[in-house]
């Protein structure tokens, strides 16, 4: 059974790739900005509840949908988003050396047969980020389009002293916590086709 993830995300693409999910990619239109909430659970269930709601109206349901959104809060609760520019970047980044922050990430799954959603949080402990790293880093241009400008998998990998969580949850997408309600949805489907 395929499914529709409704995301431009590589890492969320990678991540239901390495897990053998079946499935095609389409962005969906959705605005953020107009979100208000503060607190970052509120933010992450509302962006992808929003993108969900959007992907129906633009697709339909007769390939199960897949919605996610991801956002890091600092260790004082602040909702650290994708940076504006470089100097944004830097800001956001220098708040999450030496700290903790929570990634936290939310899903929708849905199909005709049914509706799955989750959040789920992981916590880094970061050692502080050397300076000339982290420039190059921000010249690199990778923290572009990320949530709070990381890369778990990437430069802020080394700096990792704790983790509680899953690393696919900080990556965008709780596979784990995904794998079983497809698993689900498919035998929900040859269950259906078999009956008639």
């Amino acid at each position: 059974m395929q499914i529709c993830l409704c995301s431009q995300s590589e890492s969320r693409a990678l991540l239901l790739g390495r897990f053998g999910v079946d499935f095609i990619q389409k962005s969906v239109d959705y605005d953020e900005s107009q979100i208000t909430a503060t607190v970052a659970k509120d933010f992450v269930y509302t962006a992808s509840k929003g993108k969900l709601e959007a992907a129906i109206r633009a697709f339909g349901l007769d390939v199960p949908l897949l919605c996610a959104d991801t956002v890091i809060a600092a260790a004082d609760g602040t909702i650290l988003r994708k940076a504006k520019d470089v100097a944004d970047a830097r800001r956001i980044l220098h708040m999450q050396s030496a700290s903790t922050i929570s990634i936290i990430s939310s899903l929708h799954y849905k199909s005709k047969r049914l509706a799955f959603s989750d959040i789920s949080t992981t916590h880094y402990h970061f050692a502080a980020f050397e300076k000339e790293d982290l420039e190059a880093y921000l010249e690199s241009g990778l923290w572009a389009g990320k949530a709070g400008g990381c890369m778990v998998e990437g430069f802020c990998k080394k700096y990792i002293q704790s983790v509680d969580g899953y690393e696919s949850t900080a990556m965008g997408l709780q596979v784990e916590t995904l794998l079983p309600w497809i698993r689900l949805d498919q035998k929900m489907l040859q269950y259906t086709q078999g009956v008639r």
